[in-house]
Formats: structure tokens, sequence, C-alpha cells
């Protein structure tokens, strides 16, 4: 990651807003931390481009949810379960769930959406998604920045080496696991 932000500089900045576009929070979590390890990524830049990409991101779901709402459902039935659960924890906490949804595993990539097709006011989604998407990115970045002082940089590539083998293996694992299995003789 070190080597990455050597090599493009200012672009790596936007690779990270991008990155946070979509989903980030490894990617911010590993980048503070080899900031951290070897002083070459800048915190307050990683925390405004990622802060920004991730504010981008959820208004461009939220707006499509809005605009297409349950008819993308139909033509994406496997995220129609999730959406249900966002909206009921919407309409359940409100505004408390727009400021966290990004903490919770599952359903951070269709919370924007349910948003939208819930009809919420898109101005108010607007200040508490700048508000949330804030928070994240500063707390992603800190919590690297400080894994990464904490390691420095050698224990540091074995942790993240580790943790990237571990996660593959878990992958693969489910993946198995959840592959139906042919009868006997079919």
């Amino acid at each position: 990651m070190a080597e990455f932000w050597a090599e493009w500089g200012a672009l790596a900045y936007v690779a990270a807003a991008l990155w946070a576009f979509f989903e980030g929070e490894t990617f911010v979590l590993v980048a503070a931390a080899a900031g951290a390890a070897t002083g070459l990524v800048d915190p307050w830049i990683l925390i405004v481009s990622v802060w920004l990409g991730s504010f981008a991101g959820d208004q461009t779901w939220f707006t499509l949810g809005k605009k297409f709402g349950p008819s993308a459902l139909r033509r994406f039935p496997r995220a129609e379960a999730r959406v249900a659960r966002a909206g009921a924890l919407l309409e359940r906490y409100g505004a408390l769930f727009v400021l966290s949804f990004r903490f919770l595993y599952g359903i951070r990539n269709v919370a924007s959406a349910a948003c939208g097709i819930a009809g919420m006011d898109h101005r108010r989604f607007a200040v508490l998604n700048f508000i949330a998407a804030g928070i994240w990115a500063c707390s992603f970045t800190a919590a690297g920045w400080f894994l990464g002082a904490l390691l420095g940089p050698e224990r540091l590539l074995w942790v993240l080496g580790g943790t990237a083998v571990t996660i593959i293996a878990v992958l693969l694992i489910r993946r198995f696991i959840r592959r139906p299995r042919l009868a006997p003789g079919v």
C-alpha cells in the first residue's frame, strides 16, 4: 500500500475516494496503517478524500433508490431482503439509522437505496449522510493510523498478510459449504 502512495502521489487519494464510493473500510484501514508506518499518507487528506467518496456514493445510491425504487428491486431479487431489513431499521431508528448504517455489516450497500425507496427527504438524507460519512472517514482512518503506529512497518506487513490469508480461506470455505451437493448417482 505504501508503494502505491509513493508511485501515485495525489492520485492515490483520488483512488481512495473512488474506492470509498463503493465500499472502503478495509482500504481506508490499510491505507491509514501504511501511512502511520511509513509516513507516505497524509491522514487529513485521506479523511477528506474518503469522506467525499463515501458521501457521493451513498448520495448516488439514494437517488437511484428514490428514482427507480421497487422496480429496480425486481431486477435484483437477492438485494430485496437486505433492502427490507434496512427499511425496517430506518422506520424504527430514523436519523440514527442514517448516521450508523455504514457500520452495519451486510446492509451498507443497500441502505442508501432503501432510504430513497422509503421516500426520505433528499435534503435531510444529504445532511445526515454528510455527517455520517465524516464520522466514518475519521473513525476508520484513526483506527488504521493507530494500528499502523502500534505495529510498525514490519509487523504491519505480517498482520496484513495473515489477515488476507484468513479472509481468503474463510471465503473459500463459505463458498464450498454453500455449494449444493449432487445426490449420489446423479
